[in-house]
């Protein structure tokens, strides 16, 4: 059996877009959407010495920003044509750090495990180009109406 994927709605895509991918920080790290279905979303960063604890090594709390955005976009791609969002907020979110992000391109895979009317519980996996992983995390976010 094949199972094709959903896809988003306007306002979805207007959320993960216009919204999360084009806030400031977002702007700031150049965030991009490599992927968005609903209740799966990827998102992208390509390292930058600007981004850097160490030569070589990107800031944990950058690796973080990119799982809450990507954990974010996840929780707006099964929002509906007939909602009516007016934002949303991370309620919870937990990292492991598994190892230092030294490739030139990472990417957060972000996919709902659960979906209520307002809550969305997300699992998230970040990755470099050699598909080393790089931290896991799970997120709780709740989506305003």
């Amino acid at each position: 059996m094949t199972t094709v994927a959903a896809p988003l709605s306007a306002t979805a895509q207007h959320w993960i877009d216009r919204v999360l991918i084009n806030s400031p920080v977002a702007q700031h790290l150049r965030l991009r959407t490599v992927h968005a279905q609903v209740d799966r979303v990827q998102l992208g960063l390509d390292f930058r010495d600007d981004l850097t604890t160490v030569p070589g090594v990107l800031h944990g709390g950058v690796i973080a920003t990119l799982v809450d955005t990507a954990a974010a976009a996840a929780s707006a791609s099964g929002i509906d044509e007939a909602e009516t969002a007016t934002g949303g907020a991370t309620t919870h979110l937990n990292i492991t750090f598994i190892a230092p992000a030294t490739g030139r391109h990472l990417t957060a895979s972000a996919v709902v495990s659960h979906r209520t009317g307002t809550t969305t519980h997300a699992e998230i996996t970040v990755r470099d180009e050699h598909d080393t992983l790089i931290a896991t995390a799970t997120a709780t976010s709740r989506i305003f109406h």
